[in-house]
């Protein structure tokens, strides 16, 4: 098995790296000069605990408090994209990580009651659909998952949105075909390790140390998803607008994933379109300026964080503090 690969070798910010170095080392040593009395309590909502979103999260207030003392960023952790535009939507949160399908949902579909006015800080990385059983399961695809049970994700959760619509798309009906359960990815696993089910999906960066440790002790197999995009698409839009793609596990991902085709879900930090702009531009640098220091250790899947990406929000417009952060980084 290939050794992992290295946080800092998997962003895709070669030539956005680039552009960030040109900008000077004035910018580079101290984003905290842009804006240093900003100051006051920011709530973050991310994801399941033992999930990238809340890894994600707590570096991006670790080095939020570096680079502005005088700002503390509390992290909740919650079940996901669906609950975390809900609590923006309520006033309990102030920054968000959520899909980019679900921010879209959010714009005006049946998933929420009403539409719910989002702004983007921008497009952060991209979780891969990991839909696994037991290596020695005879489960080989999602229509294989007929008469089986599988969790689809906590409610709450985007995954849980997307792996409704995979088992339709794959011709399967919830509850009648397969048995569907609504657990925490900590809870799932234990599931598949004692067999009381037979799959689990969860979206997040690859490796995920939950399922790394469940593959060490079982054996995992990655169900390919990626025949199963071109029936996601809806009538109202394009994959791409609801940031949904093709992608292959890396090698190093896990033991047996090297080469399997799944479904890529950009992610994006969001926030309530009455954020402050100076504290939408100081989190806008510190994605930029701090790209290499903000992905979790071992991560492998695919990185964004560079300027060329983070402006790529699809419907979801870009906050006002955040566009002129971005002008005066790259022009």
């Amino acid at each position: 098995m290939s050794r992992p690969v290295d946080r800092r070798t998997v962003l895709r910010a070669a030539a956005g790296s680039a552009a960030v170095a040109a900008l000077g080392g004035a910018l580079l040593s101290d984003a905290s000069r842009q804006n240093p009395e900003l100051s006051g309590v920011l709530r973050l909502a991310t994801g399941e605990p033992t999930a990238f979103y809340a890894a994600f999260g707590r570096r991006v207030a670790d080095e939020l408090q570096r680079a502005h003392p005088g700002l503390s960023c509390r992290i909740h952790t919650t079940a996901g994209s669906v609950t975390n535009i809900e609590l923006l939507r309520d006033g309990e949160a102030d920054l968000a990580l959520v899909l980019t399908d679900t921010a879209r949902a959010a714009q005006g579909t049946g998933l929420f009651p009403r539409p719910v006015p989002l702004r983007a800080i921008g497009r952060v990385y991209e979780t891969y659909l990991q839909l696994a059983v037991r290596a020695d399961s005879s489960v080989g695809t999602v229509a294989d998952l007929a008469g089986h049970s599988v969790s689809l994700g906590a409610f709450g959760s985007g995954a849980a949105v997307l792996g409704e619509r995979l088992l339709d798309a794959a011709g399967l009906s919830t509850g009648k075909d397969v048995s569907v359960r609504h657990l925490r990815l900590a809870a799932a696993a234990d599931a598949v390790r004692a067999g009381t089910i037979d799959g689990l999906l969860v979206a997040g960066g690859v490796p995920l140390p939950t399922l790394s440790n469940l593959d060490k002790d079982l054996g995992l197999r990655f169900l390919p998803l990626a025949g199963l995009l071109p029936r996601l698409g809806g009538g109202d839009g394009s994959l791409a607008d609801a940031g949904l793609e093709q992608v292959t596990f890396p090698q190093s991902a896990y033991r047996e994933s090297g080469g399997v085709t799944t479904i890529g879900v950009s992610n994006l930090l969001v926030c309530r379109p009455d954020l402050d702009p100076a504290v939408a531009g100081a989190l806008t640098r510190l994605l930029v300026l701090r790209a290499t220091d903000l992905v979790p250790d071992n991560a492998v899947g695919a990185q964004f964080l560079d300027v060329r990406s983070l402006i790529g929000t699809g419907s979801i417009a870009l906050h006002p503090g955040a566009v002129s952060a971005y002008r005066s980084l790259h022009g």
